[in-house]
């Protein structure tokens, strides 16, 4: 700061004295003079800075002939009081004559300058900070002898003069004294005239160049002196005038890009009376922002050219720095101002939108917005959520856009102007209807129907549908989801499903609190809000796999959304006021309903979904799995055939879960291959074609044409009699081919109608000679691999030992045998050994069949102590498999009395139920699944208990028929039914 202040006061006084081009002079040739008029035309453009609140010097140069023009003119600025001649007659006035003349002056006092040379003709203010040589110099202003000897202090050896700053700079000049400053200060330097000295500030004005010779005294320093001339040149030389040019020329441009110093050039121009080569090199030197050591090389130079060469390298240089700073300048500017422009562009375009009407504000907009959802639905809206929303619109409007409030309450009106209230959707009531969508979407399942149609009977009977909680429970694949989504078509209800598998967080019920970061409503507020309407039909499923977490349970956050006592008020923690879900029609699924927590399951109506019987599937995969299926690969119903007896082995053999949904995986399968072998055949034609196309001449392809579609009429000829449709086709494709150009060229583009009629050709001529796929139960396993599963039945007649049982899995129903065999006999060794993975439950049925079956023998049998002395191995095959359950029991005792009365049980015999220690028969679960597995394994006569003969009644009647089935409650009933007396070991 120190370094431009001193430039900025060096340019003020002496500018103009180096610009303005006297009348009187003639040591500059008139062209130069001509160029620096045209230099100082540049500065009269502004005249409002001249001479305001400064001192304005001029002194005549040294080399100026001595025709008493040595003198120093004073101008008081303050004096000043308008522009042109009243400036000239004021400042005329204040001529003051000096005696004796400067050029008199051989020993001087030496000043230091610690930044930058004085040159002459420019002033510069210094700070004397030396007591003795401040009063020094006042005493000799007082003299009327104001002049000293400026002169550059030299830098410290080593040092380099960019990283000292100027306070150190001027505290090391003022340590030295004497000879040591005088070896710190260059030898030439300026004859400075003394202006003014206001306290420590003493104002000097250059004259000319000295030179030091000795010195005389110490303290202050003072020293004798030489007065340098330049030397002499020739003014009319050509190289001095283009290099003084030059310096015009780039002086002119750097005056273009900075105002500061045209500022003060217009100053100097005014006061200015001589002007020639060697003060343009001044100049020049004196504005440039060159270093001190650059500056004083300038001023050391008498040689005029070589100083005019090193003026033009500094204002080159100054030159360019300008250039710099006016692209830092412009890019600052440009990267400020663009964020400014686009704002108070953004405001008056908001001005102007809002003068004209076009739009308002965003709160307004956001106001009118919501207020404008609620216009359709307001008489419609609970008395209390308006209140809400008209206190959160209140709010909305004294909170600031930039606040975080304000988006909290922003997405919180969003919320509650966009749900459906009291928006319901028109129901339909038409029970055919709903019959016949039900019946298009699924086969069977006429209990599940059958409630549809119930609750739809009830609905038109009241003229209003009240929100019931279905759960519909079965084996994975049953088609529980697209039940849901069948009985919603039927009642022309919005459809909504989300899923709550492995669900442990609360909040996606019900909601999270709006004070949280990212706070969003429970799932039955999004649903409302995605249907836009308050009477959905929302499918909730994988009920049974709810999971319970650190963020609570989700299951008891469910009672009141399914309660139909509670969720005509449900209260959703984001939204904070009361929902109707009462119309809403829930359906749940689950595989498995002891999953379910008792509280969820007790508001609940469940209805099994067991499975389908081989029949059912046969039906399901015809009628609805195989037509999608082959609708999807493109294949066309002509191309392809599946026999009846290949879908029977691809259920029996492939696929016996209870689902379809592995049925039509395999379906798929079977479709895939038949479409790449479909393609295949259709590709075996094309190459031959595409290569006479292509590749033979005109008149070959023109016969292979002909020659194809001659045997194409051959072997529809040899084929079955064909249409009158297909035998005229074939004539105009005969027509056509005959009709192909013989001209044709081989790189015509594929495009052309001639190519075209080909390809037309070729086309057809595969279609008609693909053969029809037929899949059998010959070449199934092609299709399919190998079968998973072989027949049920392992015995054709059950030895002795062996009994089947009917089983319950989540798959659905399957046959489980039980053998038991005896280890060892002797006295007092009876004992029972189990193996097979069985569980807790069924470890203790055999417990209880063991002494059921021990008391039975004793009461058919008192003399047979088998059981007493038997050890027995009681075993259920495929121990890979848990086991678990209690209705194995009557099985259990079944086979130990077959072992130990050595009789086999009946033949085609299947039977369940769980016994007591009395032998009394308790009901199990599951009789269609058992029924179905025990039709799959051609079962012919089954044992129920009694208490399940309504359930097997409920049964379809393509389920039960053909079965012998007793229903019992005393085991001993069993025995009469289970063995054959004509069956005998060996028999």
């Amino acid at each position: 700061m120190l370094k431009l202040h001193t430039r900025l006061h060096a340019l003020t006084p002496s500018l103009s004295s180096s610009l303005r081009l006297g009348p009187t002079t003639d040591s500059a040739s008139p062209i130069l003079r001509a160029a620096l008029s045209s230099l100082g035309s540049l500065t009269r453009r502004s005249r409002s800075s001249d001479l305001v609140g400064h001192r304005a010097f001029f002194c005549s140069d040294s080399d100026s002939s001595g025709d008493g023009s040595d003198r120093v003119v004073h101008v008081d600025s303050k004096a000043v009081e308008s522009e042109g001649e009243e400036a000239e007659s004021k400042s005329s006035s204040a001529i003051v004559p000096t005696n004796p003349r400067p050029e008199d002056y051989l020993t001087v006092l030496a000043l230091p300058l610690p930044h930058r040379p004085l040159f002459p003709g420019f002033y510069m203010p210094i700070y004397v900070k030396d007591p003795k040589l401040l009063a020094a110099l006042q005493e000799s202003r007082k003299r009327q002898a104001p002049y000293a000897g400026a002169f550059l202090v030299k830098d410290e050896p080593g040092t380099d003069p960019s990283s000292v700053s100027g306070s150190e700079s001027e505290k090391n000049i003022y340590d030295f004294k004497g000879k040591e400053l005088l070896n710190r200060l260059h030898e030439v330097g300026t004859l400075a005239q003394i202006s003014s000295i206001q306290g420590d500030q003493v104002v000097l004005i250059g004259h000319r160049r000295l030179q030091i010779t000795e010195m005389v005294s110490e303290e202050p320093l003072t020293v004798k002196v030489d007065h340098l001339k330049d030397k002499p040149y020739n003014k009319d030389d050509d190289v001095i005038k283009a290099t003084s040019f030059e310096v015009i020329s780039t002086l002119r441009d750097v005056l273009k890009t900075s105002s500061l110093w045209r500022d003060h050039v217009q100053t100097y121009t005014q006061h200015i009376g001589d002007f020639n080569f060697p003060r343009l090199a001044d100049f020049g030197a004196a504005i440039s922002g060159a270093n001190k050591l650059q500056c004083q090389q300038v001023l050391e130079e008498l040689d005029v050219y070589k100083r005019l060469k090193l003026t033009l390298e500094l204002v080159k240089k100054e030159m360019e720095i300008s250039k710099i700073q006016e692209s830092i300048a412009k890019a600052i500017e440009e990267k400020i101002s663009g964020e400014q422009r686009r704002y108070l562009l953004n405001e008056q375009l908001k001005a102007i939108k809002k003068e004209l009407g076009l739009e308002t504000d965003d709160k307004t907009a956001l106001s009118a917005k919501f207020r404008e959802r609620l216009e359709p639905n307001r008489d419609h809206i609970p008395p209390h959520v308006l209140q809400v929303i008209e206190e959160e619109l209140t709010k909305l409007q004294l909170l600031e856009a930039s606040s975080s409030e304000f988006n909290v309450t922003r997405n919180y009106l969003d919320w509650l102007t966009a749900l459906p209230w009291g928006n319901y959707s028109d129901e339909n009531f038409d029970v055919l209807h709903a019959q016949q969508i039900l019946d298009e979407d699924h086969y069977g399942l006429a209990d599940v129907k059958e409630r549809i149609l119930e609750f739809i009977a009830v609905g038109k009977l009241r003229g209003t549908s009240q929100g019931k909680i279905i759960c519909l429970s079965g084996p994975p694949g049953v088609g529980k989801t697209s039940i849901g989504r069948s009985i919603a078509r039927a009642l022309n209800r919005k459809f909504f499903r989300f899923s709550v598998g492995g669900l442990s967080d609360v909040a996606e019920i019900k909601g999270h609190r709006r004070t949280y970061i990212g706070a969003m409503p429970g799932k039955m507020v999004q649903c409302l809000k995605n249907v836009g309407t308050a009477n959905p039909l929302v499918l909730i499923d994988e009920v049974d796999k709810l999971g319970r977490g650190h963020a609570g349970d989700p299951a008891s956050a469910m009672l009141e959304l399914l309660d139909p006592e509670q969720n005509a008020n449900f209260l959703d923690h984001y939204l904070d006021v009361p929902i109707d879900l009462s119309k809403v029609l829930f359906v749940c699924t689950a595989n498995v309903v002891e999953n379910i927590p008792s509280p969820l399951l007790d508001r609940m109506e469940v209805i099994a979904i067991a499975g389908y019987i081989t029949d059912e599937k046969m039906h399901i995969a015809r009628d609805y799995l195989e037509k999608s299926t082959r609708e999807a690969c493109g294949i066309k119903p002509e191309e392809v055939e599946v026999t009846d007896a290949a879908l029977l082995g691809l259920i029996e053999s492939y696929c016996r879960e209870a689902g379809v949904r592995n049925l039509q995986k395999h379906i798929e399968k079977i479709y895939r291959k038949i479409a790449l072998q479909l393609v295949r055949q259709g590709a075996s034609n094309e190459p031959a074609i595409v290569e006479a196309q292509v590749v033979e001449p005109e008149e070959t392809l023109v016969g292979c044409v002909d020659e194809s579609s001659q045997k194409l009429v051959e072997s529809e000829t040899r084929a079955e009699p064909v249409e009158d449709s297909s035998h005229e086709q074939t004539t105009e494709t005969s027509v056509e081919a005959d009709a192909v150009p013989i001209d044709l060229p081989t790189d015509q583009p594929s495009d052309s109608k001639d190519v075209t009629d080909t390809k037309t050709i070729q086309e057809s001529e595969p279609t008609k000679t693909v053969e029809k796929v037929v899949v059998d139960t010959s070449n199934l396993a092609d299709f399919v691999g190998k079968p998973v599963f072989h027949a049920e039945r392992i015995y054709d007649r059950t030895p002795v030992g062996v009994v089947m049982g009917l089983a319950w899995t989540a798959m659905g129903g399957s046959t489980l045998y039980i053998e038991t065999t005896q280890i060892e006999q002797g006295e007092g060794k009876g004992a029972l050994n189990l193996t097979g993975q069985l569980g807790d439950v069924m470890k203790e049925s055999a417990q209880i069949a063991h002494i059921v079956a021990r008391s039975i023998l004793l009461e058919k049998e008192p003399d047979n102590p088998y059981f007493a002395n038997s050890k027995l191995h009681l075993h259920v095959p495929a121990g890979a498999t848990p086991k678990d359950g209690p209705s194995a029991g009557c099985t259990m005792i079944t086979s130990l009395l077959s072992l130990s009365m050595k009789k086999p049980v009946k033949k085609d015999l299947a039977m369940t139920g769980e016994v007591t220690l009395t032998g009394k028969i308790l009901p199990i679960g599951g009789v269609k699944e058992k029924t179905i597995a025990a039709r799959r394994s051609e079962v012919k006569t089954i044992i129920f208990p009694l208490a399940n003969k309504r359930d097997f009644d409920e049964l379809a009647t393509n389920v039960k028929e053909g079965l012998d089935v007793h229903f019992v409650d005393d085991y001993r009933q069993i025995f009469d039914i289970a063995f054959d007396d004509d069956q005998k070991t060996g028999k």
